[in-house]
């Protein structure tokens, strides 16, 4: 809830419950941390009439498809769902395999992993055929 005193016809009306008191300025009572929490910046414009400017909700990038990895992404724009639909691909992921929903380490295992079972299929292959010439002489 935002404290803002508005001139109107009663007088002796007070600036916030939180003071208690009418305001000296006339219009706010001046609490910055608070027009902070709501998300308000103050700002001076041309015409030298200070203005209340809505900042927006912050953007994260997103996590990584492992679920192992506790970071966010690199390389991939933090932006809101919004603003991420209206960005071209080439900031929307990585030039890589699974780039944009992998992070490079869990990519590297993912290959390591899958090169040493297939060499271990390899070797379980070589082994039968091994076997079967034995037995065969």
């Amino acid at each position: 809830m935002l404290r803002v005193w508005v001139p109107n016809a009663l007088e002796g009306r007070l600036c916030c419950a939180r003071h208690e008191k009418e305001p000296a300025s006339g219009f706010t009572c001046g609490d910055a941390a608070l027009e902070q929490d709501l998300g308000l910046n103050r700002s001076r414009t041309p015409g030298n009439r200070i203005v209340y400017l809505y900042t927006k909700k912050v953007g994260k990038a997103p996590k990584s498809a492992c679920g192992v990895c506790p970071g966010r992404l690199r390389g991939v724009r933090a932006v809101r769902p919004k603003v991420l639909m209206r960005l071209s691909k080439t900031k929307k992921h990585v030039s890589r395999a699974y780039g944009g929903s992998m992070c490079a380490k869990c990519v590297r295992d993912r290959i390591k992993r899958a090169f040493l079972i297939e060499e271990q299929k390899i070797v379980v292959k070589v082994l039968k055929a091994q076997a079967q010439s034995q037995k065969a002489k």
